[in-house]
């Protein structure tokens, strides 16, 4: 199927490993021209010899106050605009009842403030455009616990809606795409071998984790012109591992 999306540009933040590098790899063999954000230059520079094609590599930390206008201002110099957003960059951690106001901070800072910044900062281009796409990798709504990610993903999809409504007429479509669990570094490191094979078998329908390609096919769809009708939407990617009707 031809997604219609060939030398359009795309800002994936996130994009070192894992589920963002997926994402950029899929975006680069549809034809989309890329600026990739991490802070690793040095898997950047793996990630652009392996797609084969020159990237707009921005080392950066999200957390650092000026980034936004950093990694904004370096996006638009290297492509000259920038027609679709890939917010993936994010962490999750667990916390306690001792968690202090610094870690809920720095949580949502950098799973929802600076996505939302580096959006709006995008926005009026897009806008004068007539043409946008913001995609935000979110995560799932069942906390099992106390976790500032958690927190700051319902924010992102709240956001994510009331944003859908004023920018729609502006040819804007903004969506969420909560992942399951998605084979990654961050996976790996968070849960042994044993405990992914019993989750698999017992809670996951399709009986295995997914893969990073199966989260950037739907955000190739979703950056696409075919799905100019789908926006405000929170669409997961798991396997049917949440238990939720909707």
């Amino acid at each position: 199927m031809d997604l219609g999306i060939a030398g359009k540009t795309a800002l994936v933040t996130g994009a070192s490993i894992g589920i963002g590098r997926g994402i950029a790899v899929a975006l680069a063999r549809e034809g989309v021209r890329l600026a990739v954000v991490a802070r690793r230059k040095g898997l950047l520079q793996e990630l652009q010899n392996e797609i084969g094609a020159r990237l707009v590599i921005i080392e950066h930390d999200l957390l650092v106050e000026d980034s936004i206008e950093k990694i904004s201002a370096e996006a638009l110099r290297g492509l000259g605009s920038v027609e679709i957003l890939i917010n993936n960059a994010g962490g999750s951690r667990r916390f306690t009842l001792e968690s202090g106001d610094a870690q809920w901070e720095e949580a949502l800072t950098l799973n929802f403030t600076r996505q939302r910044q580096l959006a709006h900062k995008l926005l009026p281009q897009m806008i004068a455009r007539k043409w946008g796409r913001v995609i935000n990798i979110t995560g799932k709504s069942e906390p099992e616990g106390l976790n500032g990610a958690f927190a700051a993903k319902a924010a992102m999809h709240s956001w994510s809606k009331g944003l859908s409504r004023e920018v729609g007429k502006h040819g804007i479509t903004v969506n969420c795409v909560p992942p399951g669990r998605i084979d990654s570094e961050q996976i790996r490191r968070n849960y042994s071998p044993e405990f992914r094979k019993k989750e698999s078998e017992e809670d996951i329908p399709v009986g295995e984790y997914g893969q990073p390609a199966d989260i950037a096919n739907l955000v190739c769809f979703l950056a696409s012109p075919l799905a100019r009708y789908i926006t405000g939407t929170v669409i997961p990617v798991d396997g049917g591992l949440r238990r939720y009707q909707f």
